[in-house]
């Protein structure tokens, strides 16, 4: 018989807003990560401080940030009004403090709990604040959230405002590096967000004068536009849009109050529904909506009063409402697109051709491809009951509104044995395994209608949930799991490919990236050490000599899953990959999958030389 476990006053603990933090940081950070990730927690700390000079700006307080990021070490620097020196110390160790809970002077704030800055302190093992008023400095340095330092106030000939310099716990963020990609977006963000103000970051200047309109800039080449971008701002909103010649998918960019919201809200149901319904009246034809929206790629931006979002991290807008006694976010978006995306479509009537004849194109593709995707739906339904292709995972069923988590990943994998490894060896709550059958096709120059005819590609999409909408991805990490050899490369190549020509936003925004498995196990009675390159291999012989046991990987397959556990848990390495912008991907595809080329061969030859001889080492 089990013994009844004793509940009593013992059992009853406090904790301090500090360590309620570090002990549960998922909380105020969201997902914790190594910086693979651009929304892993070392990126969210850094938003939380920049939001604090974001707001400062909005008031009309300070028009340049200053960046800087020198080893794991970050400065945020403003020019606005600087805390009140007599509450520097609590603004950023004290729940329930600061100067965003009077809305009038806050209104349509970024951060609205007083939560941000704190977690960024409590989650530091170094934090400190500078605060400069009336020619009089202010500054505090803690630990963990612990005041370690609090030094008089003196008089200053600098420039008021405020400087926070923090350095990232690693027993809480472990292996951590920053991408400098990452937070390039980031900073490219604000700016577009906030036109006049001026961010530096390591000596380089980013600043936005056309707002949204430049974000697509960013996105989208001339050449790819079916239209030249419609960019229309109005009081609290402004969007950009235009359409793409080669893009199969939607692609969409949501702000609220300047915060990405990836993961869209109702500003974005919103956006999606105006356009269609603004639209279908102009041209008076009742078309599909997923035939307006193919191949849209666009932006909006909101500002609402005190908005409620779904996550500290504020990636999902829930808030219904523009702010106490004014209209919801639906009639809002609405009607201000319906006025100005119809006015504008009569002032530019070449613009109204384009868009219909994109309209009219993707109608005729989907109806030839409908009743293809109709047997591909059967056969990959079919085939899910019987094969074991796709061994999912538990995490994204328990929400059915939203059911893609943060933690969810997909590992795709080449063969039995590697995928025979990392399935006995997963997390069955957030990994999943998905088997490919021997290499890929090559979709380079291939039409959608491939991804339907191939049954690995078919079942691919239907295991991500992305045949009909990308906003519908179950998993926010993909994972190519393949061997170190010249095999495993190709077949990365090869998914690549596929991801980049019909699929580009999940790269773009940050989903797909590469596995690294070790390449050697190094080690003797006392120590293991595993090894991800040849001059590791070289540091560990050293490190554990005389003569340790030397064992290449080369394949997942030989990696047994008691070690597996090692490479897919906690200290998991995964490398993005990265697109620095969208207009490239023609071109991309044709040097790497097109015909070859002296160019390609001399790129292969200069580059990959090192890598293919590690791989036969």
């Amino acid at each position: 018989m089990l013994q009844e476990s004793q509940y009593t006053e013992d059992n009853i603990r406090s904790l301090d807003w500090k360590e309620h933090i570090r002990t549960r940081p998922g909380m105020y950070i969201g997902k914790l990560g190594d910086g693979s990730s651009p929304d892993d927690g070392i990126y969210i700390l850094i938003k939380e401080v920049l939001d604090n000079c974001i707001d400062e700006f909005v008031m009309g307080a300070g028009k340049t940030i200053e960046v800087t990021i020198k080893d794991r070490t970050v400065s945020v620097r403003d020019y606005g009004r600087g805390i009140p020196l007599g509450k520097v110390v609590e603004v950023v160790s004290r729940m329930n403090t600061g100067g965003k809970y009077d809305s009038k002077a806050f209104k349509k704030s970024v951060g609205l709990n007083g939560v941000g800055t704190k977690a960024v302190n409590a989650l530091s093992s170094y934090f400190r604040v500078e605060s400069v008023r009336d020619n009089q400095q202010k500054a505090a340095e803690f630990s963990a959230g612990n005041l370690t330092l609090e030094e008089d106030q003196v008089e200053t000939t600098k420039r008021k405002g405020t400087k926070v310099t923090f350095t990232a716990d690693d027993t809480i963020f472990k292996n951590y590096k920053f991408r400098n990609d990452y937070i390039v977006r980031m900073l490219k963000n604000y700016c577009y967000l906030n036109k006049g103000l001026t961010i530096i970051y390591n000596g380089e200047k980013f600043v936005s004068e056309n707002g949204l309109q430049d974000l697509l800039q960013e996105t989208i080449t001339e050449e790819d536009m079916i239209y030249p971008i419609i960019h229309l701002t109005g009081n609290d909103i402004e969007i950009a849009l235009t359409h793409s010649k080669t893009q199969y998918s939607e692609e969409y960019y949501s702000f609220v109050n300047g915060q990405n919201t990836t993961q869209g809200g109702t500003h974005l149901t919103a956006f999606k529904e105006a356009i269609v319904r603004t639209i279908k009246e102009f041209y008076n034809k009742n078309f599909e909506a997923s035939d307006i929206r193919k191949s849209i790629v666009s932006a909006i931006s909101v500002k609402v009063e005190e908005p409620v979002f779904e996550s500290q991290t504020k990636t999902k807008l829930g808030s219904t409402d523009m702010g106490p006694d004014l209209p919801t976010v639906r009639t809002f978006v609405n009607d201000f697109i319906k006025t100005n995306l119809d006015n504008f479509l009569h002032k530019n009537p070449e613009v109204a051709d384009a868009l219909l004849r994109k309209i009219l194109q993707a109608e005729r593709e989907r109806k030839e491809l409908s009743g293809i995707r109709k047997l591909a739906k059967d056969r990959a339904k079919k085939a899910s009951l019987h094969n074991k292709k796709l061994r999912d995972c538990r995490v994204h069923l328990t929400d059915a509104k939203n059911p893609r988590s943060l933690e969810s990943t997909l590992f795709i994998t080449e063969g039995n044995s590697a995928s025979g490894s990392i399935t006995k060896s997963r997390d069955v709550n957030t990994q999943a395994v998905f088997s490919l059958r021997g290499k890929p096709l090559n979709t380079y120059g291939m039409t959608k209608k491939i991804v339907y005819e191939n049954e690995e590609f078919n079942l691919l999409q239907a295991a991500l949930n992305i045949e009909e909408d990308y906003e519908d991805l179950r998993y926010n990490n993909i994972v190519l799991a393949t061997d170190a050899d010249v095999d495993g490369m190709h077949i990365r190549l090869l998914m690549i490919t596929f991801f980049l020509q019909f699929f580009p936003e999940l790269i773009k925004e940050g989903h797909l990236y590469i596995l690294q498995t070790p390449l050697f196990r190094v080690r003797n009675k006392k120590k293991t050490i595993y090894c991800y390159s040849e001059q590791e291999r070289i540091d560990a012989i050293e490190e554990l000599k005389p003569k340790p046991e030397i064992t290449r990987f080369k394949g997942l397959g030989e990696i047994s899953p008691d070690e597996f556990k090692n490479f897919i848990g906690e200290d998991i390495r995964l490398e993005p990959v990265m697109l620095d912008k969208a207009s490239s991907i023609e071109k991309l595809l044709e040097f790497y999958m097109g015909k070859n080329t002296p160019d390609r061969q001399e790129f292969i030859i200069d580059n990959l030389k090192v890598e293919l001889d590690k791989v036969e080492a």
